[in-house]
């Protein structure tokens, strides 16, 4: 018996439809399939090994507008976390190289000063940003001076990036950005672990205190190296003004040895000029790929808690109860744990059970404001409290009590 072939309609609605063809392809939205399958006359074909032809995949509407999970490397990108406070001034050596917002730091050495808060303005979508208000200016820059806003991303979160070998992942950082001061701004990455080798970018502020969403892609590097560990795999650094060391190269837009003249290059403006200048941050995120996807929001208690690996501080409540040794009487034992562990173990300053921060305690019955300090201090807490200043009163059950002002275990 021979085969019988069908061809025509199998199912039709409109214009469109199920179409079979002779030889037994099919077809939709086509009445002329040239594969097995043939969707929209040869938009997408799948033939007898597999896919044969695709045409044009939207990758707007496919990638962009569905959100992927952990997609966003950096960490507090939407600027919502701030445990240190909400204003930092950077008045001469007073913090002029300091943690503001959590994770993004503020270096500078200029003859100006200037202001960074958690403000309030910002893109549709978002409610915070980091905000760099200039107090003193400083209008003729040296040429060794400079001030940038820096993000250290530990190596551990970019070993799958591949990097020293053939396959080296392309990446894209993405972040709003807004001044009154137009004109053109210097981004830098470096490898730590391969002698600060750089990738220079410049973008282009176009339009005085309106929020722009910046992209800038970055090839692979083959020959990259990202060590497996707690450091610092890339710091990242956005620019807001530069001396000519910093300034007089070129742009490299790809990974290049170290050199000073092209770290900043492409920065045209000097934020510090004016004290009407201000500069804001936010919605920043790094991710695998040429595409920049629509920001990845995380809920506050997943982005603190993830900032919580690098800073921690608790002054509202204590957080930990010692009793003291009486066979060694100025040391008092217990447990303070960590909401999370930290990226190692950190450098702990105490505070009291009466408003004091500055490494004091309280021993209930006995006195507030004991200098003291933590030891014994792992990735996960600490489990022992030491006097400074004297010895405890270990006469009777008088715990000691403490919070944790800072915790700090920062790239």
């Amino acid at each position: 018996m021979s085969d019988i072939r069908f061809e025509g309609w199998l199912h039709r609605s409109g214009t469109g439809g199920v179409y079979q063809d002779s030889a037994g392809n099919v077809g939709i939205a086509s009445t002329q399939p040239q594969q097995k399958l043939d969707i929209g006359n040869g938009g997408f074909q799948v033939g007898p090994t597999g896919i044969a032809t695709v045409t044009t995949i939207n990758t707007t509407n496919i990638i962009n507008a569905t959100p992927l999970s952990n997609r966003n490397i950096i960490i507090n990108g939407a600027m919502t976390v701030s445990q240190r406070g909400t204003s930092f001034t950077d008045n001469g050596d007073v913090n002029a190289n300091a943690y503001t917002l959590d994770r993004f730091k503020s270096e500078r050495d200029t003859d100006g000063a200037a202001t960074i808060t958690q403000s309030g303005t910002s893109p549709d979508g978002f409610t915070s940003s980091l905000k760099y208000d200039i107090t003193t200016a400083d209008t003729s820059l040296a040429a060794s001076q400079y001030a940038q806003i820096t993000y250290k991303v530990e190596a551990r979160d970019l070993r799958h990036l591949a990097y020293g070998t053939s396959a080296a992942k392309t990446i894209t950082l993405s972040f709003y950005v807004r001044s009154n001061k137009t004109g053109n701004y210097n981004f830098v990455y470096e490898q730590e672990d391969n002698g600060n080798k750089l990738s220079s970018h410049q973008y282009t502020i176009n339009s005085a205190d309106t929020w722009e969403r910046k992209v800038i892609t970055t090839t692979g590097d083959t020959a990259g190296v990202i060590n497996n560990d707690g450091g610092a795999g890339f710091k990242m650094k956005w620019g807001l003004a530069y001396g000519s060391t910093f300034s007089s190269g070129s742009v490299t837009n790809g990974w290049s040895a170290q050199n000073n003249a092209n770290f900043g290059a492409g920065q045209g403006v000097n934020l510090f000029d004016s004290t009407s200048n201000e500069w804001y941050l936010t919605g920043v995120q790094l991710e695998i790929g040429s595409v920049a996807t629509p920001f990845e929001h995380r809920s506050f208690a997943d982005e603190l808690r993830r900032c919580q690996r690098y800073f921690y501080k608790n002054t509202d409540s204590p957080v930990g109860m010692f009793v003291p040794d009486a066979a060694d009487t100025d040391q008092a034992y217990g447990f303070v744990r960590f909401p999370v562990p930290m990226r190692g173990a950190p450098t702990v300053i105490l505070s009291d059970n009466n408003g004091n921060t500055d490494g004091k305690v309280t021993q209930h019955g006995a006195a507030h404001n004991i200098a003291a300090t933590a030891s014994q201090i792992q990735k996960e807490g600490f489990a022992r409290c030491t006097n400074t200043s004297s010895t405890w009163n270990v006469t009777a059950s008088r715990p000691i009590v403490c919070g944790v002002t800072t915790a700090t275990a920062e790239l």
